[in-house]
């Protein structure tokens, strides 16, 4: 039978531009400390760890967490692109949930380029193969970075083919940016300056749902 599963501790950083961050191991050590001191436990009570990162090597989490300590405990590394965070989680509460553990961490970091996305290795066929053709068809203009094409592929395939003036696009970015009722409480974004509903309607269009 399922277990109810209970998020005990929490702890989140600042974000900041790529190249100006500490290094991935120590901002994982940093955000671990927070949660592990918000639910009021030590490293050596956790039984598992889910490490969650995308731009770093095999066994990032390993390094991050033997910042925390070394007690035995498996540290299993989730690469899922933009839904790391949301993996790593999910396989956190499956395992307190199953019964096989009582207490995990869920940790998440990323030490990031500075530039667009791009891809890393190139030698190989891109698990992003088939997207980009559908990509290609949605939105075309090859000249923007990746991920930019891909969220505005993403968009046009939600919401037809929108328009970057309709007010219901500019009421969705406004409370996504920093004028949010939820960066105003703790802000840890990397961009914390309040938009207008003007100045959001008004912004350059790069994908047609993109800008």
């Amino acid at each position: 039978m399922s277990r109810r599963v209970f998020v005990s501790g929490v702890g989140m950083i600042p974000f900041v531009k790529p190249g100006a961050s500490a290094s991935y191991d120590v901002m994982g050590e940093q955000a671990g400390r927070l949660a592990l001191s918000d639910a009021g436990i030590d490293y050596a009570d956790l039984q598992q760890l889910y490490a969650g990162y995308v731009y770093g090597d095999s066994t990032s989490g390993q390094k991050a967490s033997y910042r925390l300590g070394m007690t035995g405990i498996p540290v299993i590394n989730v690469n899922n692109n933009c839904s790391t965070g949301s993996t790593a989680l999910f396989l956190a509460r499956q395992a307190i949930a199953s019964g096989a553990a009582d207490c995990v961490l869920a940790l998440g970091f990323e030490q990031m380029a500075p530039g667009a996305l791009g891809t890393v290795f190139k030698d190989r066929p891109s698990p992003f193969d088939d997207f980009d053709r559908e990509t290609d068809q949605l939105v075309g203009m090859p000249e923007i970075p990746l991920a930019l094409r891909y969220f505005g592929g993403a968009g046009l395939s939600q919401a037809g083919s929108g328009s970057g003036s309709d007010p219901a696009i500019a009421r969705g970015r406004r409370s996504r940016s920093a004028g949010s009722r939820w960066y105003r409480a703790g802000c840890k974004a990397g961009a914390r300056a309040t938009l207008e509903m003007n100045t959001l309607a008004e912004v350059v269009e790069l994908a047609d749902t993109l800008s």
